[in-house]
């Protein structure tokens, strides 16, 4: 019987695949479930269903994953490294000026988008990250290493500001950078960009009084 708060689940993988063949069972297994995820929902996808689907053994399905949360993890965890390569890129190519990373956060979050809506179950995979609580963990680990990363560069350009005041303001951006990803998603009746323009704008003016003491 599944834990409400997810405490008694196991979310680690049981075996890392190395040869080629075994890496196509994986990643295949992945696909199928992301497609189930989008299809049937947390709740009506099972171990089974996703042996049968990916046309595996459920026994071969074990080897890698213990229950389905761990592969709703696996899930979780592949989405959320494609969308922080797109800030670790955005945060390179941005150098060392806070002015040239705030600049770019829309095409940071057009990007994103791009990434996530060709992301196998992207929406759905954001959505079970942030509805299920066995999966929560997910996404704050993801975000707090994005917080992580970025903190240490502000760090090097407001040598003043104590890093716990940096450390929330980063937090905060990164969690509304991706709350209007996934609003751009699931909004149809305006445009992705309308969404994301708007995000940058409450982004710029959050970070306009620190950019402005920096001059």
């Amino acid at each position: 019987m599944t834990d409400p708060s997810g405490s008694d689940i196991d979310l680690e993988p049981k075996n890392k695949p190395r040869q080629k063949r075994a890496i196509e069972t994986y990643e295949r297994v992945l696909d199928v479930a992301a497609r189930l995820l989008e299809e049937e929902g947390v709740e009506r996808i099972s171990t089974n269903l996703i042996a049968e689907k990916a046309e595996i053994t459920p026994p071969t399905l074990y080897r890698y994953f213990p229950n389905k949360y761990a592969v709703l993890r696996a899930l979780g965890d592949r989405l959320m490294q494609e969308q922080n390569g797109v800030f670790a890129r955005f945060l390179t190519d941005a150098g060392d000026s806070i002015e040239a990373q705030i600049d770019g956060t829309f095409e940071n979050l057009m990007e994103t988008l791009r990434v996530t809506e060709q992301h196998p179950g992207g929406l759905s995979i954001m959505r079970a990250l942030r509805a299920v609580p066995t999966l929560q963990q997910v996404r704050l680990a993801s975000h707090h290493q994005v917080t992580d990363e970025w903190v240490e560069h502000l760090s090097t350009l407001f040598p003043n500001i104590p890093k716990a005041d940096l450390w929330i303001k980063a937090r905060l951006t990164v969690d509304i950078g991706y709350a209007a990803i996934e609003m751009a998603m699931e909004e149809q009746a305006i445009s992705s960009k309308t969404v994301l323009h708007e995000a940058t704008t409450a982004i710029t003016a959050y970070w306009q009084e620190i950019i402005s003491n920096s001059k």
